[in-house]
């Protein structure tokens, strides 16, 4: 018989929820068949039979489980007949109400609450042997800061929690004026508001300007038929805008970096993993390109639409989300704005916003004719780059997207 456990799927995630099962309790299985699907942080992964037998259900489908609690056993009829309640079980079928009650009794016990701390603070408190859930935070919704963990140790718990009841005023309860629905937060919404919190504590600026697409809008409507008709691919201006981007971050590398605060250092990527943010059914994804230097505009057009339809389908791996040098966001494809000032992906230090093409009036030569613009947003991360650094960027940019024959010979 085997026991069927919650495992770390990818990332270091830890907790999970049971979307839905593939089979039913008593069913018989084959090995390496998928057995139920769980929402992580990143994704729906679907989760296969280790062996063939029949399936014991004990976390049934909407179930929170964490990192080694067991949801089923496979094995024979027999096996299963004979097994006790494991413990795990148990856990797994009480977790929600034991939770509940103890947060009826003590809601403000440490222990009870989510922890909010980036991961060098983590970190900290790791080396520093100190338990972060008896830490209480003083920065933006609690988040535990470098400074609290220090001043913990220094001075021990009391005193930091009589600083942050001093100087972090408690949330009045909000009424409302009529009828309301609570909707719970999915673990891909959960994520992501982690992820914009973090971002919020980078100290950022913005560059803002308009590049003239005319050429490559010519090209691309030129091109477009053809793709679609030999290699059924459709292409749009994103590739031409990542090899842009490749080549401006090769101009300016520092936006291809992550900071290490802890240590106080700049960590600079040799490798280009461009990050494409996109729209799902479950909430925003970042899909990611590998070593997108080293593709064609063709190849990235593919992928960019491979990854679309499996981000639409909510098929895509935690593998084709991970490791982001730099991301673009494609505000245009949305209809958007004349500009917006997009959230930087953490731990990436800048992303480009792209708005979309408009019919606007440029001068030329003395003359007023109308073009084709694409006004264009860069965030980054004020600690790592500077503004001279940001136009240096957006000059590259607009050089190569409005002479795109340049991208040829990159």
């Amino acid at each position: 018989m085997k026991e069927i456990k919650f495992v770390d799927v990818g990332e270091g995630i830890t907790e999970g929820h049971i979307q839905k099962w593939l089979v039913n309790d008593g069913d018989a299985v084959k090995e390496d068949q998928p057995i139920f699907e769980v929402e992580t942080d990143k994704a729906v992964v679907s989760m296969p039979s280790p062996i063939d037998g029949f399936v014991k259900i004990f976390a049934k489908a909407g179930t929170t489980v964490h990192l080694g609690d067991m949801v089923a056993q496979i094995g024979t009829k027999e096996e299963l007949a004979n097994a006790k309640v494991a413990p795990q079980q148990q856990a797994v079928q009480q977790k929600q109400p034991v939770q509940q009650k103890a947060e009826t009794q003590a809601p403000s016990s440490p222990q009870q609450k989510e922890v909010l701390a980036a991961p060098y603070v983590r970190k900290l408190a790791k080396d520093m042997n100190i338990d972060l859930n008896s830490v209480v935070g003083t920065g933006p919704g609690g988040r535990i800061l470098d400074t609290d963990v220090k001043n913990f140790t220094a001075k021990g718990a009391a005193p930091v929690q009589q600083k942050t009841a001093e100087t972090v005023p408690k949330m009045p309860t909000v009424k409302y004026g009529g009828e309301v629905e609570r909707i719970p937060m999915s673990q891909t919404r959960k994520a992501i508001a982690r992820n914009m919190e973090l971002s919020w504590t980078i100290p950022r600026a913005t560059h803002m300007d308009l590049i003239n697409a005319t050429a490559l809008f010519d090209l691309v409507a030129k091109e477009k038929p053809e793709l679609a008709k030999e290699k059924s691919i459709h292409l749009t201006f994103l590739p031409f805008i990542i090899k842009a981007t490749i080549a401006a971050i090769k101009e300016n590398p520092n936006f291809n970096s992550s900071y290490d605060k802890e240590n106080s250092v700049i960590v600079r990527k040799n490798y280009y993993n461009i990050g494409l943010a996109a729209e799902a059914p479950d909430g925003l994804k970042v899909a990611v390109i590998k070593n997108a230097d080293s593709k064609t505009i063709t190849q990235l057009a593919k992928e960019i639409q491979e990854l679309g339809d499996k981000v639409k389908n909510r098929t895509i791996t935690l593998e084709e989300m991970q490791d982001s040098t730099f991301t673009i966001t494609n505000i245009g494809s949305l209809g958007g704005g004349f500009m917006a000032v997009p959230m930087i992906n953490y731990p990436n230090v800048a992303i480009l916003g792209v708005m979309r093409i408009r019919d606007m009036p440029i001068v030329e030569d003395g003359m007023v004719r109308i073009g084709k613009i694409m006004p264009f947003s860069l965030v980054f991360d004020h600690r790592v780059v500077d503004g001279a650094e940001a136009v240096s960027f957006g000059n590259a940019l607009i050089k190569y997207l409005e002479d795109p024959d340049l991208l040829e010979m990159l």
